[in-house]
């Protein structure tokens, strides 16, 4: 990406030197935060690579996490159709909310659904184990058994989801692809393979 033309690009004038900044998460997609953002902002964004907003309370510069250290570590930046909003990926270090939780939008709201993201989320959760390999953990036992044993897994749920789909229930469905689901994100992990390379893969087919 040209910064200096991506920044050029951008409609400063119609929000008065401001545009909103709309935070996601890269690896889940989830929608972390809304901030403001500058010119300056942007720039200390792209050079820093934490991401960087205007207080329009303060009337200043800030930088995401500089108490907390939860910094939102800058991957890409994107437009939307008129150039007045920019869509920030960024990899949180940490809560991003004040509030000590994941996004800013999280609510005791009932939610209406589930997104694609829980799934970039389980396997984050499984590539820690794999490094951090802790005690008691099925998972840990899985990786220490190796690839032949997970593959026997997969291998097994992916019948259990067929046996379900022939002669089970709908929630019996649900509940063995959830465990199919489970062992293949062990067996990408295992492989070293990203989640994200697969859903690349699969938008390339559907094209």
């Amino acid at each position: 990406m040209d910064q200096a033309k991506f920044i050029k690009k951008i409609d400063w004038e119609k929000g008065d030197g401001l545009v909103p900044g709309i935070i996601q998460d890269v690896d889940t997609s989830r929608v972390l935060m809304l901030g403001y953002m500058n010119r300056e902002s942007l720039e200390k964004t792209f050079s820093t690579g934490k991401v960087w907003f205007y207080s329009r309370s303060r009337q200043g510069l800030w930088m995401k996490g500089e108490e907390s250290k939860n910094y939102l570590y800058f991957k890409c930046a994107r437009c939307d159709c008129d150039s007045d909003v920019l869509l920030i990926s960024a990899r949180p270090a940490g809560p991003t909310c004040h509030l000590n939780i994941t996004s800013c939008f999280d609510t005791k709201q009932p939610e209406t659904g589930a997104e694609i993201g829980v799934l970039a989320e389980l396997a984050q959760v499984i590539a820690a184990r794999k490094k951090k390999m802790p005690a008691e953990s099925y998972t840990t036992e899985l990786f220490q058994a190796g690839s032949k044993k997970i593959c026997e897994k997969i291998a097994e749920e992916a019948g259990e989801v067929c046996q379900a789909i022939t002669k089970e229930s709908k929630q019996r469905v649900v509940e063995e692809s959830v465990d199919l689901v489970y062992h293949l994100l062990v067996g990408l992990a295992e492989k070293e393979v990203d989640l994200e390379d697969v859903l690349k893969e699969v938008k390339r087919r559907r094209q």
